[in-house]
């Protein structure tokens, strides 16, 4: 699968070893859509959106990608990324430091759940909140992830995508 990624000076660093992480040890084609150095005056909305705007072109096309974005709270990044039709961004900082159950005694994990519920096909990080081992087991298990396509989730995703 190909994974755009894009962050700003707050996640630079941690992104030149993750992109290089997700290619070589995870095995997916990967593109850098920058920064491509590391600038303290950069603004992240520019950056976040040549990853994103991939992405969305993707998602038009019929092909199967998705896009990592990251900053230093993810915020920011995670809404840029969701200004585009068909990108569903959600924005990941770190374990929540107790279990998530829901209302029939299944433990919860936020990153499969965007995906089994929303096919979230970007995610955004916020590094200022994760070390980089967190920040690959997260990518790891969000890339390993299936939407399996559910009716009810695939109906609210279509709901979605027509908001507008």
């Amino acid at each position: 699968m190909k994974v755009y990624f894009a962050s700003d000076h707050a996640g630079f660093e941690a992104k030149m070893k993750l992109v290089a992480y997700v290619r070589d040890e995870l095995g997916h084609e990967v593109e850098d859509c920058g920064a491509h150095v590391n600038d303290p005056e950069d603004d992240y909305p520019e950056l976040i959106a040549v990853a994103v705007r991939k992405l969305a072109d993707d998602v038009a096309a019929g092909i199967a990608s998705r896009a990592i974005v990251a900053g230093g709270s993810g915020q920011g990044e995670a809404i840029v990324a969701n200004r585009f039709k068909g990108v569903r961004c959600a924005l990941y900082y770190g374990d929540p430091g107790q279990d998530q159950i829901d209302a029939s005694g299944k433990r919860l994990d936020i990153l499969a759940s965007c995906r089994e519920h929303n096919d979230a096909n970007a995610l955004s990080l916020g590094l200022r909140f994760l070390s980089l081992d967190q920040a690959k087991a997260a990518i790891a298990r969000w890339l390993a992830a299936p939407f399996p396509g559910e009716a009810r989730h695939a109906r609210r995703i279509g709901q979605i995508d027509q908001v507008s």
